[in-house]
């Protein structure tokens, strides 16, 4: 398994963590997952959330929202040997000034609210994204 790197230097413009990125761009399933890593450490998945745009990266805002100090996937990931300790320290670390919604509960909760009626940006967003990923991706959303 190849090693996840850390996260990019700032969050991505369709990032759902982040406050500026477009309600309802990424499929209900997609936002769905967010708030799983607010729970406490035992009940959250044991993966870590990577990047929408699959470059390949730990998703920027994920790691900049959730507590990495108490995240299952970044424990077992170093317990198995997928990361070294200084990744994990390295993600542990992460920050970013890119304004973030505080939880993965509260951007779950942005970005499902206009699921069924996307804005032009989400649309605009989602035919930039079509692309690489469209089962991501709403089917209204979908050009």
């Amino acid at each position: 398994m190849s090693r996840p790197p850390c996260p990019a230097a700032r969050p991505c413009a369709s990032c759902p963590y982040r406050r500026s990125a477009p309600s309802g761009l990424w499929a209900e399933t997609e936002y769905a997952l967010l708030p799983l890593y607010d729970l406490d450490t035992p009940d959250q998945p044991p993966g870590m959330l990577h990047c929408h745009q699959r470059d390949g990266r730990l998703c920027a805002g994920f790691a900049a929202v959730h507590d990495m100090d108490e995240n299952l996937g970044l424990r077992l990931a170093v317990t198995e040997g997928e990361i070294t300790p200084a990744e994990a320290e390295a993600i542990r670390d992460y920050a970013t000034t890119v304004p973030l919604w505080p939880s993965g509960f509260d951007a779950a909760r942005h970005g499902m609210r206009d699921l069924g009626s996307p804005s032009p940006e989400a649309m605009a967003a989602a035919a930039k994204l079509t692309r690489l990923h469209p089962e991501l991706l709403p089917a209204e959303n979908r050009p």
